[in-house]
């Protein structure tokens, strides 16, 4: 009890709140086998791999299918706008981390291991609002490479209200929505 007292006097010091140091809170249950197919990246938060170190990934895709093992594999492609549009292809699988399927463990060969949270989630699975529980990283992906403006907005303040820097989502450029 003293720790979260002394931890949320450092809060209010420092300028940050108590509800953002919490993880955020996940939808309450994920259809895994409605997952499945190809996704576009509709926008992201600017993280190192998609954006550092003279990337800029465009036309970003991730394709979830079922192994033959019953796990969930996963395909992401992405072209690197700062050099010549290359093609990179990274294949991992994912988990359920929780009875609800909104809380995810993503891993790529073997040894990169992540935790990916589903923050939102539109009723029809057209698009899903996955992050990590740091808020550091966050993704919106659709069924389609272009999301109506009302949804692409009601899914950042989802965003915003789960305590993700929602100002600097960017939008995900497309070649095939143009």
């Amino acid at each position: 009890m003293i720790k979260d007292i002394v931890r949320a006097l450092r809060n209010v010091f420092q300028g940050g709140s108590v509800a953002a140091r919490q993880p955020p809170a996940t939808v309450e249950q994920v259809d895994l086998d409605r997952l499945l197919g190809t996704w576009f990246e509709v926008a992201r938060l600017p993280n190192l791999e998609a954006d550092g170190f003279g990337q800029f990934c465009v036309d970003v895709t991730a394709t979830y299918t079922k192994r033959p093992d019953g796990r969930i594999g996963v395909r992401t492609v992405s072209y690197n706008a700062k050099a010549g549009l290359r093609r990179t292809e990274v294949n991992g699988r994912v988990r359920p981390a929780n009875p609800g399927g909104s809380k995810l463990v993503l891993t790529f060969y073997r040894l990169i291991r992540g935790a990916l949270w589903v923050i939102g989630l539109d009723p029809e699975y057209r698009w899903v609002l996955m992050g990590t529980p740091s808020r550091r990283r966050l993704w919106l992906i659709a069924r389609t490479p272009r999301l109506d403006p009302a949804e692409y907005d009601r899914a950042l303040a989802i965003a915003a209200a789960r305590g993700y820097d929602a100002a600097r989502v960017r939008p995900t450029p497309q070649r095939a929505a143009r």
